[in-house]
């Protein structure tokens, strides 16, 4: 299992080392012990110009996820899932406004991102959302255990 972090963001402090660890407990709840995934954390700025130029959105978001396990070239590198990005800053401002920390709405979107890369959709159907929902609780309370 390799997970790698890219930290493109001076804010706010980050450990790399908790989110590695975060980001395996995740990959090995959902049954996937060799899969790779990089994990790029940004500022809103950042996050921003991939929302425009791959989601055709405007403004930052709080997390993109770019799977690897889709299309014509899937079957290449199977473990491979794909790239989750986080802007820190909406992170922030979204854990502010629900009374959370920071880091324990990071790894809310860090669960979410790599439930994106695994084929869950909430955009797809109420049924899809709520199976992803479903599925993010169990593997955040494994977390806080």
């Amino acid at each position: 299992m390799e997970v790698l972090i890219d930290n493109r963001q001076k804010k706010y402090k980050i450990s790399r080392i908790q989110i590695q660890q975060k980001a395996k407990v995740v990959l090995n709840a959902l049954e996937c012990p060799d899969a790779e995934l990089s994990i790029l954390i940004v500022d809103d700025p950042q996050i921003a110009l991939f929302n425009k130029q791959y989601l055709n959105r405007n403004g930052p978001t709080n997390v993109i996820a770019f799977p690897m396990r889709t299309g014509s070239y899937a079957n290449i590198t199977p473990q491979l899932l794909g790239d989750v990005l986080i802007s820190v800053e909406t992170a922030f401002r979204e854990g502010k406004r629900v009374g959370i920390s920071m880091e324990e709405r990071f790894t809310q979107l860090l669960v979410h991102g790599i439930l994106h890369l695994l084929g869950y959709d909430h955009e797809t159907s109420d049924q899809d959302a709520h199976e992803m929902d479903k599925k993010s609780h169990e593997i955040l309370k494994l977390l806080s255990t």
